[in-house]
């Protein structure tokens, strides 16, 4: 059976391994692409974004809806010093192609309504497009069959600031808001979760990009800069959260530890902006949220791995991308 869903990103590095798992895994049945400020320059993000969609062979199969190119009340920080451009310098003739006119708040709105309790949502970027839809209209979480996050540390250390995960650091604000709206939420995390069992090697890295396909060598380019970064910062190989958000809406039995949380985010202080305050129930908190603690690390490679061997048909040539 399918599993219908909204992909909400801002498309770079893992988030474009995360729109290949959702046209590539016969069981994923992506109906649009929102995209939201976040990784890289909101432009370049689209240009991803329209690259990913044309290795898969899949260009102009999804619509693509724009979103809030900023924060809901603060200025973007990027992710550039990490990811790059988040395409691996890959670049393609963007020619006649254009997204959707409709803003990607109003789509989020209106997708839901069309089909209410049956989308699931995947929120692999900032949250802002999620909360400006709830400020909008309140009524939105009661539509969405279950909100997939990516973002916060459980308990642990951020990626951006000792406190802080980047989703979250970018727009506290949307995600304080998106935390208490009623959805049914479940969260991964950036720590201990991604790095715990989200982490391929330099060695499976290459196991997945020599593979004869498109999107392996895809693959294997735009995850690169990431991975080496990652290096420098002393983790031993690339983080792939975006990705595991789809992996676990798509297939839950690669989760092997849960549990509800109370979860709320930090808005007010800029020493802790961003922080993920995760409450695992001795607090006499109601939870709001299902945060993941474990996943079969090595089943979730194998996953990836596959669906990046999948033989495609280009739409559109990728200047750069080695042979």
């Amino acid at each position: 059976m399918s599993v219908p869903f909204i992909l909400d990103t801002d498309t770079a590095q893992d988030d474009c391994v995360a729109i290949l798992l959702g046209i590539l895994d016969p069981v994923a049945d992506l109906r649009a692409v929102t995209m939201v400020a976040g990784n890289v320059g909101f432009d370049q993000q689209v240009a991803n974004a329209m690259m990913t969609l044309s290795v898969a062979g899949a260009l102009g199969d999804y619509p693509v809806y724009l979103g809030c190119r900023r924060p809901m009340v603060r200025e973007w920080v990027s992710a550039e010093n990490v990811h790059g451009d988040g395409a691996g310098g890959l670049s393609m003739d963007m020619d006649g192609l254009s997204p959707e006119s409709e803003h990607a708040v109003d789509a989020l709105l209106r997708l839901t309504a069309e089909s209410p309790g049956e989308l699931n949502i995947v929120a692999i970027g900032p949250l802002t497009n999620i909360a400006m839809a709830v400020v909008k209209d309140p009524s939105f979480p009661s539509r969405v069959k279950h909100l997939f996050i990516m973002g916060g540390s459980n308990n642990a250390r951020g990626n951006i600031t000792a406190a802080a995960e980047f989703n979250f650091y970018v727009d506290p604000d949307a995600a304080k808001i998106v935390f208490q709206a009623g959805f049914e939420i479940t969260v991964v995390p950036w720590e201990p979760l991604t790095v715990q069992d989200a982490l391929f090697t330099r060695e499976q890295m290459a196991e997945i990009g020599s593979q004869p396909s498109p999107v392996a060598r895809f693959f294997g380019q735009v995850c690169e800069a990431t991975l080496e970064f990652d290096e420098s910062v002393g983790i031993h190989g690339s983080t792939h959260p975006d990705s595991l958000t789809v992996a676990v809406m798509l297939h839950p039995e690669l989760v092997t530890k849960s549990a509800p949380y109370s979860v709320d985010i930090e808005a007010d202080s800029e020493l802790t902006r961003g922080y993920s305050a995760m409450s695992w129930g001795i607090h006499d908190l109601r939870p709001n949220a299902r945060v993941i603690e474990a996943v079969d690390g090595p089943a979730f490679f194998e996953y990836v791995k596959g669906h990046m061997a999948t033989a495609t048909e280009p739409s559109r040539p990728l200047l750069g991308l080695a042979p």
